[in-house]
């Protein structure tokens, strides 16, 4: 957003450093002016914010349609910093020595304490975030994917702007035949912060997990699903506003148009499961 130039050189610096060939990087101003960078950086600035998974399509196709251009491409938020110097190898490693693997989630970190919070483990079971897993969804600001996956599953999904955007890409991935993993030892560190810092949080959070059920469960999924993140939502008691938010947009994902509808197969569904996270909850 342009509002974090030291923080986003910090960042660069520490991809500069990473161990191996040097990693190409491109920074896109999301509707701002990119700040100064070094030297090779690729920049793009968009004339407005297209939100976060349009501004990362943007960054996607500068190496070309769906990243052909590249094997591998990391994406990073811009108050991150990679706490390792191997953590590209290791994503090279991770990716040469499993053909099925097509994204990797990274442990976020905060930079003073070194915790990890509950809801950046991307799995129910979430109590221990040292242990790697494979996993059905990914962390957007802190990842690497294969370009493959998007030249198969498709882009983010841009209309969502804010939340779920990276659950619908992995959907749409496990329904394609990629694995997703969760690994501990990819780190990036990143202040602690809380979601619902965002004004827009509780409407886009309700709006886009209804577009997400319309557009990737079968159609006797879709009712069970939401069922279930209503009564979750009504039993975390949220303040009268956030509520309001919330209805509004649940209301707005019903009524406006949720994009294209491919249903995930039953296998898919079944690989969820096993995995631990039915696409019920």
């Amino acid at each position: 957003m342009g509002n974090r130039p030291e923080e986003l050189r910090a960042l660069i610096d520490s991809v500069a450093k990473q161990d191996g060939d040097p990693v190409q990087i491109a920074v896109v101003g999301n509707g701002s002016p990119v700040p100064e960078v070094p030297e090779g950086v690729r920049t793009t600035e968009l004339p407005e914010n297209l939100g976060i998974p349009g501004g990362r399509n943007v960054g996607i196709e500068m190496f070309g349609p769906a990243g052909r251009e590249v094997d591998i491409l990391l994406f990073l938020d811009d108050d991150g910093l990679l706490a390792r110097t191997d953590t590209a190898e290791l994503c090279r490693e991770a990716f040469t020595a499993d053909p099925e693997l097509g994204i990797v989630s990274f442990r976020i970190a905060d930079p003073d304490t070194g915790e990890t919070q509950r809801r950046h483990v991307p799995r129910l079971r979430a109590s221990d975030p040292m242990r790697s897993s494979r996993v059905t969804t990914f962390l957007g600001g802190a990842n690497a994917v294969r370009t493959r996956v998007f030249a198969e599953a498709g882009l983010l999904p841009a209309d969502f702007f804010y939340a779920h955007e990276e659950t619908d890409l992995a959907w749409r991935a496990l329904n394609a035949g990629w694995q997703i993993d969760y690994r501990s030892d990819m780190v990036l560190y990143h202040p602690t912060t809380a979601p619902s810092r965002h004004a827009v949080y509780h409407r886009m959070v309700a709006r886009n997990r209804v577009w997400l059920a319309r557009r990737n469960l079968p159609l006797p999924l879709v009712p069970v699903y939401l069922g279930v993140w209503l009564l979750l939502t009504l039993l975390r008691r949220p303040s009268g506003a956030a509520l309001k938010a919330w209805f509004g947009g649940f209301k707005e994902g019903w009524t406006s148009s949720a994009g294209p509808r491919r249903p995930m197969k039953w296998r898919t569904v079944w690989r969820l499961t096993r995995l631990g996270r039915p696409p019920v909850i």
